[in-house]
């Protein structure tokens, strides 16, 4: 009995001492820590150049003529005829760089239009000019084709802009007739402006070839008023009044 007893107090020892082996074992071969590979520097890309712009400008314009894709006027003419109904003369224009549309009516003749391409030239630092020459056709009451023109010149503050045509109509040859608008006025401040104005056209009857007249104009942003005497030495001198807006 007592070696049964010695031979169960040393089995309890023996597989004590190996739970312990065994646990010191799993300590000391516990998994290493995986290194970390180092990270490659990245090499900075460098930054593409912007790819310089083409300029647009047609030559001979100014640089500010580029800074808009478009631009748009509208303007309306009121005529005061003695003797005569009145009527109202539109235009529209729009201008891109160098090209120049127009559209009129009541401008050759009362009841007809006309629509024009043109190409815009320009120079000039303390003396400013533009010239666009045009080309345009003619329809309603008359027909006919036009070559044409519109000029401004600018300097200091004295201003003249002129615009005229030839029309040869192709309806009655005889009737064919050179139509011009001139103006020449001194700006005192920049929202007043007064002058003198010549004017020869068939769109009413006049029995003067070119009929004189005097002006005063008023700006204010992007809105222009301007009051035409034409003929003022005349007992019934014909009036006009323009309102006009640029965009």
């Amino acid at each position: 009995m007592m070696r049964l007893l010695a031979f169960i107090a040393m089995g309890l020892v023996l597989a004590s001492r190996v739970g312990l082996a065994q646990a010191t074992t799993n300590e000391s071969i516990s998994p290493l820590p995986t290194p970390t590979t180092p990270t490659t520097p990245t090499t900075p890309t460098p930054a593409t150049p912007a790819t310089p712009s083409t300029p647009t400008t047609a030559p001979g314009l100014p640089e500010d003529a580029a800074e808009k894709a478009w631009s748009f006027s509208l303007s309306a003419y009121t005529y005061i005829v003695p003797d005569e109904h009145e009527y109202v003369q539109p235009t529209i224009t729009a201008d891109h760089n160098w090209l120049h549309l127009e559209a009129r009516y009541n401008y050759e003749a009362l009841d007809t239009g006309s629509a024009w391409v043109g190409y815009n030239f320009g120079g000039g630092e303390k003396l400013r000019w533009e010239i666009t020459p045009m080309i345009g056709g003619v329809f309603g009451d008359t027909f006919g084709v036009a070559p044409g023109y519109k000029f401004s010149l600018d300097w200091w503050r004295v201003s003249f802009i002129s615009e005229g045509e030839y029309l040869f109509d192709t309806t009655d040859s005889s009737d064919s007739f050179f139509y011009n608008w001139s103006e020449l006025t001194l700006s005192p401040v920049d929202w007043f402006r007064f002058g003198v104005v010549i004017q020869r056209t068939r769109a009413y009857q006049s029995d003067r070839e070119i009929d004189p007249g005097v002006l005063i104009g008023f700006t204010w942003k992007d809105l222009d008023f301007a009051a035409y005497a034409i003929n003022p030495d005349e007992s019934k001198p014909v009036f006009i009044f323009s309102l006009g807006v640029s965009f």
